[in-house]
């Protein structure tokens, strides 16, 4: 029993982290070809379109107002969004969602990852631009915090409902 669940462990992080590289690979190493496809499909069509990788290329050699420049916003906003569902589906197909609310990390990434390329034109933190790689970074570990205490309030109240 303890060689199946560390076995399941593995499985849910080995899914989650090749997602995180690369949305829907996960997908097919769990057999859903299709929705795979897609998500490679789409993750190409909206990287592509937005200009996605030499903002990226830009922004690691620190050239902010460039990456600025380059980015298409109107197709950039999707990425977040696509990204943190392709990396959730993964990780629910791999058992990862016995524990209720475990989606919400995950979906307040998304809207705080996006709120990042929203402002990255503009918001400046200690008066430095990060733009649209840096920005949406550093809101993501808040999205995923808050999405944890709230994962973890409405548990509580649950359980505290339930005796």
């Amino acid at each position: 029993m303890r060689k199946f669940i560390m076995e399941e462990k593995q499985n849910k992080l080995e899914q989650l982290l090749w997602n995180i590289a690369f949305p829907g690979v996960a997908q097919l190493l769990s057999g859903q070809y299709i929705k795979g496809i897609l998500f490679i499909g789409l993750e190409f069509l909206v990287n592509s379109q937005a200009n996605f990788n030499k903002v990226i290329l830009l922004s690691f050699h620190g050239e902010i107002n460039q990456a600025i420049e380059e980015a298409d916003y109107q197709w950039l906003m999707f990425y977040p969004c696509l990204y943190m569902f392709a990396i959730w589906d993964g990780y629910r197909d791999a058992g990862g969602m016995k524990v209720p609310y475990s989606f919400l990390p995950f979906v307040l990434a998304a809207y705080l990852l996006t709120l990042g390329v929203i402002y990255s034109p503009k918001l400046k933190i200690f008066g430095v631009l990060l733009g649209p790689i840096w920005l949406p970074f550093l809101f993501l570990p808040i999205g995923l915090g808050i999405g944890i205490a709230i994962r973890i309030i409405l548990l509580k109240v649950k359980s505290s409902s339930l005796n």
